[in-house]
């Protein structure tokens, strides 16, 4: 029998499932989740999924939070690894716990062989950690299909030569499907649902935060390869209720999502045609009965999968090989009418248990209205993460890190997807599975849409402390050296020494220097400047490392500066010092600058992310009470830094360090804001004047509705920079972007005072290098229905077609052009020490006229 047959039949089989249409009701709600993944060679903590939860409770509301676990602990759940790894894990929620006896009567024992059942440990009391809704008894069981059902079942369904571990799947889920229709979909007064049916694999989730399903269910020390987590109730169906809570069930994954489809309905009649239906009514549901029928029905491999939910368009079409478009172009023509439309991103958790991989998967919509960020980390043990927020993925690493030291507080990469990318798809997936040296480790291998292997740093391992202080002359040294730059005053000196040791020096050396540098500026403000000044510079720039990772010098780094930051004078104390220090315990204690003080020290680390308790509040306050210099430190994702300051703040200036939170210097009129690492989200909305500087990346809608100000960022910047920007901003952007730069840009003439956006399309290597991108702009939509302002690309090779623009036209560039961009490139030289002659007029090793080198795109 061949593979149509078999599918025709099993189509059919479905079809004689119990299924009523449920009545037509509006229950949507607009999208806008916080989701979490990560997936480790070793197994990690159900509790490290709590920091980066409650970072993202602004994604959430306390309605609906769940995870999954892939890749188990045989150990935890008091079972043998082969059991562990043959038996299915059926997890059945009990709304009703009377409903139990009547569920294992009619949909477990007469099935199956049963090895194990159990009630997962909870709280005895959910009210002790805030939850309003009790949340179900939650029965896991490990089971086998008896044989003579199981020959039964295929007989029945006409189902012989289908692959037996593929009958038994299907014989599981379609249990699972008689059991949700009986006790849950079809009742008024729900009894019970299945959670997840998988191998190795299990779903919780409550009405409540994610992270208190790991409290109440006792997470906190049950350990898995992989995890994801969600924060928020699903954009339709029962919202308010835990079956309709993330994640959702396919047989061996499990899915959660961050968006609303447009076209649910048109989904759901495409499944019905395959008698799969939605039992839940939410749109992640039928997300995962996609997934699981393109994988177990039609066998597609990952990239076809990926490309019927998110098809290829456009420019990115035109680049893929004439092969792969004949083949995407008959993938759209069967499955277009069923790909999600509209703003979604997708986190699966996979286990393929009959090819041994563990699999966690992050796929990006082609619209890209949903944010996202992916993070690597290589070294002894391998970490893979993404989140929808780069704050969340640093809590995770700094959790994992405080009691693992084969992690890393820094991961090695951090990147935005774009989806239908022709050059990685937009999609990443992180498969763990056995070494291929044999030696019984882990590995973990990091692919892209299109199954090619994503290269990252190598084997070169974290530094793992502690400090090696044991060899007092070495120290003394260090001392005699550090003592003198501070002497002499010449931090350019002291930096350029730094430089030159750093590839010279091991990790002990520089952590022992850094500790050296700490101890020698106690009490005194000019060296503690040129030490805070010294260690930006190493923070900010990169330099030669040799086999060193960046991410453990950047964690030395800044594990100093924040202990350097610590130590300074406590703002209650009359210290007669430059700085000033406070903190959450100390806020109340804020008053006006005295005698010699100048910079306001914040550790914003304990302040909540947003409201009347936040540290952007007490900041602006400060402002108020005279304070015009602030050190902001110890963010794990507080947001709004900046804001509500008002107009007339030229001489305010705020340094920012760790993980700044979205919507940083939104509405800022004049002051001058540095972020010294990875920005985030929604960054510089209706910015109105100022100056802001980047050592990084910046996220997603960066600059949204801009009127002015000046910009600088040494790094990315993700989808839909500067759209809808108006008045005058100026913005140079160093690396590249993703799609709609500029999009609907409103910015009058450059060349009479109007805005515009250089983009250099530049890679700055951990060693310092600069290199090109393969191109500058590698999306579409570039200035698309723009109406005034410019794009000035540099663009030398002329890879940037017209096929990417929407609304805009190149034209050739002025010389009155390059007076009008040349001040902005000469302060990005001094900023980021990119120089104009020698890295940006400079191609292949020729120097260029910027004519030759430059293009301007101008509206039509």
């Amino acid at each position: 029998m061949d593979h149509m047959q078999l599918r025709e039949r099993l189509r059919t089989s479905r079809g004689k499932l119990p299924y009523q249409i449920p009545p037509s009701t509006k229950l949507d709600e607009e999208g806008g989740c916080g989701v979490t993944g990560f997936i480790a060679t070793i197994p990690i903590r159900g509790g490290h999924l709590y920091e980066p939860s409650v970072q993202m409770h602004n994604r959430g509301n306390g309605k609906g939070g769940g995870l999954a676990a892939v890749g188990l602990c045989a150990e935890d759940l008091g079972v043998t690894q082969e059991v562990l790894e043959s038996h299915y894990l059926i997890q059945i929620a009990f709304l009703n716990s009377d409903s139990r006896p009547s569920v294992e009567a009619s949909h477990i024992t007469p099935f199956f062989n049963v090895h194990k059942s159990e009630q997962i440990p909870s709280l005895k009391d959910y009210r002790e950690i805030g939850l309003e809704v009790k949340p179900p008894d939650v029965w896991r069981y490990f089971v086998r299909v008896k044989k003579e059902v199981l020959d039964q079942f295929s007989e029945n369904n006409k189902l012989i030569g289908l692959d037996a571990d593929q009958l038994e799947d299907e014989f599981v889920n379609q249990n699972t499907f008689r059991l949700n229709q009986e006790y849950y979909a079809s009742l008024g007064e729900k009894q019970a649902f299945v959670l997840s049916h998988g191998k190795n694999i299990m779903i919780l989730k409550i009405v409540g935060y994610a992270e208190q399903t790991t409290q109440y269910y006792k997470l906190d020390d049950f350990k898995a390869h992989g995890w994801i987590a969600h924060q928020r109730y699903p954009t339709r169906g029962r919202m308010w209720h835990p079956g309709g809570a993330h994640p959702f069930s396919g047989m061996h994954e499990a899915l959660v999502h961050n968006g609303d489809f447009a076209n649910y309905h048109a989904i759901s009649e495409y499944l019905r045609q395959h008698n799969l239906y939605s039992q839940f009514l939410t749109d992640t549901e039928v997300a995962v009965l996609l997934l699981d029928l393109y994988s177990r029905d039609f066998k597609y491999p990952m990239e076809y999968i990926i490309e019927a939910l998110a098809p290829t368009t456009e420019h990115d079409f035109e680049c893929l090989p004439v092969e792969k478009q004949k083949i995407y172009r008959y993938i759209q023509s069967q499955h277009m009418s069923a790909s999600p439309d509209g703003p979604w991103f997708f986190i699966i958790a996979r286990n393929n248990p009959y090819k041994k991989l563990l699999q966690l998967i992050g796929i990006t919509d082609t619209s890209m209205l949903r944010p996202q960020v992916f993070a690597m980390q290589e070294g002894e043990e391998q970490i893979a993460l993404v989140c929808s927020e780069k704050q969340a993925i640093d809590a995770t690493l700094q959790n994992i890190t405080a009691e693992d030291s084969r992690f890393c507080p820094v991961a090695d990469k951090y990147w935005n997807a774009r989806g239908g990318s022709a050059t990685d798809g937009g999609s990443f997936t992180f498969t763990v599975k056995d070494s291929e040296k044999n030696d019984g480790k882990k590995e973990l291998v990091v692919t892209n849409k299109f199954d090619e292997v994503v290269e990252f740093t190598g084997n070169k391992d974290n530094y793992q402390g502690p400090i090696d202080v044991t060899d007092s002359n070495k120290n003394e040294a260090l001392n005699q050296k550090i003592n003198a730059f501070l002497e002499s005053g010449s931090l350019s000196s002291f930096k350029s020494y730094c430089k030159e040791m750093m590839a010279s020096w091991d990790y002990d050396d520089f952590a022992s220097f850094c500790n050296c540098l700490e101890k020698s500026i106690i009490d005194n403000d000019d060296a503690t400047s040129m030490a805070i000044n010294l260690l930006i510079d190493l923070n900010d720039s990169s330099y030669p490392i040799s086999s060193k990772k960046r991410g453990s010098i950047l964690d030395i780094v800044r594990s100093t500066l924040s202990s350097i930051f610590k130590s300074l004078p406590a703002l209650h104390q009359d210290s007669n010092r430059r700085y000033a220090y406070i903190d959450w315990e100390s806020r109340e204690m804020l008053r006006s600058p005295l005698k010699n003080e100048k910079i306001l020290v914040v550790n914003a680390k304990a302040f909540e992310p947003e409201g009347i308790n936040c540290d952007s509040r007490l900041v602006a306050k400060a402002y108020e009470l005279g304070w015009k210099q602030f050190i902001c430190f110890g963010y794990k994702g507080q947001r709004f830094t900046g804001c509500a300051f008002g107009k007339g703040t030229e001489d305010v200036r705020i340094d920012v360090f760790d993980s700044s939170g979205d919507y940083l210097a939104s509405g800022i009129d004049g002051m001058e804001l540095y972020v010294h690492g990875n920005a985030q989200d929604q960054v510089a909305q209706i910015m109105k004047g100022g100056k802001l500087v980047i050592y990084g990346d910046v996220g997603q809608t960066f600059m949204y509705g801009a009127k002015g100000g000046e910009v600088y960022v040494l790094g990315n910047a993700a989808g839909r920079p500067l759209i809808n920007g108006t008045g005058s901003p100026k913005v140079i952007i160093n690396g590249s972007c993703l799609d709609y730069l500029a999009e609907s840009f409103m910015a009058g003439d450059p060349l009479n005072g109007g805005g515009f956006a250089i983009l250099n399309g530049l890679i700055i290597e951990d060693d310092g290098q600069i290199v090109d991108h393969p191109t500058s702009f590698q999306g579409s939509n570039l200035f698309s229905l723009a109406s005034g302002g410019a794009i000035y690309l540099r663009d030398p090779h002329k890879k940037v077609v017209e096929a990417q623009l929407n609304g805009g036209e190149f034209t050739e560039l002025s010389d009155k052009d390059w007076d009008v961009i040349y001040p902005y490139l000469a302060e990005n030289e001094r900023l980021f020490d990119i120089s104009v002659d020698n890295n940006l007029l400079t191609i292949d090793g020729n120097k260029m006229d910027y004519k030759q080198v430059y293009r301007k795109i101008q509206a039509i």
